[in-house]
C-alpha cells in the first residue's frame, strides 16, 4: 500500500497533466476506490476510461480491482482525506441535503459527548459507576435494548449490575429491600419514559445515587440527581435522540472499564475462556 501510494505522488509530481489529475484524485480518495470503477473514475475527471487503465497498468496493476484488492485492509484516513470530507459535507449541509444535514447535526452531537468526558461530572458518573455496591440501569421499554447492551458492557468491569424497563421488570423491584447501602440507580431519560422524575425523587429518598442521562432541554431539578450527563437536543421534539445515546453509553461503559483497569481485563478473559467451554458466544 505504501509503495502504491509513493507511486501515486511521483506520477502527481511527474506525470502527464492527465495522469496528475489521476494520481491526485486516487491520493485523495483512497477510501472510496473499492466504490469506484475506471468508468467511473474516468467520468469525474472528464477522462477516458482507457486512459484511467493505461495508468493503472503503469503502476504495475492489471485494473481498478487490483488496487481493491491490495487497499482493503490497509487503507486509512489521512487528515487531508478527513479535511476534504468534511468541507464537503459541510458545503452539502449548507445547500440544505437532508442526509447531509443529519450527519452533520449527528458529527456536533459526538463533538458534544467527546467534550462532556472531559468535565468533572463524567468523571465522577464514572467514578460512582465503577465503585457502587449494585448498579440498576431504569429506563423506557422503548430503549431497553440500549439499556441491556449498557448493561452487558459494565459486565466486563464489575458484577451487581441488572436493568429495568417497566415491563419485564418493574421498577417497585428497587424498592424490596427494607433500606439500601450504597447503591446506584442510573436513569436514562427519554420523552416517552413518565415515570422519570418520579423514580428519580422516590429512588433518592429511599437512599440511591443517581445518575441522570437526559436530553439537555428537559426540564430536570438539580436535586433530582446526583450527577447529570446532559445529551444533545433531538432534531425535533418528538424525536429519540439514539445516535447520541448509544455514542455516550459506549463511552461511558468504555471509561469504567479504562477505570477498573487490570481487573476489567482479567474478568473479560473469564468471561471468553467459559463462553468457549459452554458454547457460546462472548458479549463485546
Amino acid at each position: 500500500m505504501e509503495d502504491f501510494v509513493h507511486k501515486l505522488r511521483q506520477y502527481a509530481k511527474t506525470g502527464t497533466p492527465a495522469e496528475r489529475r489521476i494520481a491526485k484524485y486516487f491520493t485523495e480518495h483512497l477510501n472510496d476506490l473499492p466504490f469506484e470503477t475506471a468508468a467511473s473514475v474516468a467520468d469525474r475527471l472528464d477522462l477516458s476510461p482507457m486512459t484511467v487503465g493505461r495508468f493503472l497498468r503503469a503502476l504495475g496493476y492489471q485494473g481498478l480491482d487490483s488496487v481493491k484488492v491490495e487497499i482493503r485492509e490497509t487503507v486509512t484516513t489521512s487528515p487531508a482525506q478527513l479535511q476534504s470530507a468534511m468541507t464537503e459535507l459541510h458545503q452539502d449541509a449548507a445547500e440544505g441535503k437532508p442526509l447531509a444535514v443529519l450527519v452533520a447535526e449527528q458529527i456536533q452531537a459526538l463533538h458534544h459527548i467527546y467534550h462532556l468526558t472531559a468535565q468533572p461530572n463524567w468523571a465522577e458518573a464514572v467514578g460512582l459507576i465503577s465503585t457502587a455496591r449494585e448498579v440498576s440501569i431504569a429506563t423506557h421499554a422503548r430503549l431497553a435494548s440500549l439499556a441491556n447492551h449498557f448493561c452487558q458492557r459494565l459486565t466486563q468491569a464489575r458484577d451487581g449490575v441488572r436493568t429495568l424497563d417497566g415491563a419485564d421488570n418493574r421498577f417497585a423491584d428497587l424498592f424490596a429491600r427494607l433500606a439500601v447501602d450504597d447503591a446506584l440507580l442510573v436513569i436514562i431519560d427519554c420523552r416517552r419514559f413518565a415515570k422519570a422524575r418520579l423514580l428519580a425523587r422516590t429512588a433518592r429518598r429511599y437512599g440511591y445515587k443517581v445518575v441522570l442521562i437526559s436530553p439537555q432541554q428537559a426540564d430536570w431539578m438539580a436535586d433530582q440527581s446526583n450527577v447529570m450527563l446532559p445529551l444533545p437536543a433531538a432534531r425535533a421534539p418528538d424525536l429519540d435522540n439514539l445516535p447520541p445515546l448509544i455514542a455516550l453509553l459506549d463511552c461511558l461503559s468504555e471509561s469504567v472499564i479504562l477505570e477498573v483497569g487490570e481487573e476489567a481485563a482479567l474478568r473479560r478473559r473469564r468471561m471468553l475462556e467459559f463462553a468457549t467451554v459452554l458454547g457460546e458466544t462472548a458479549n463485546h
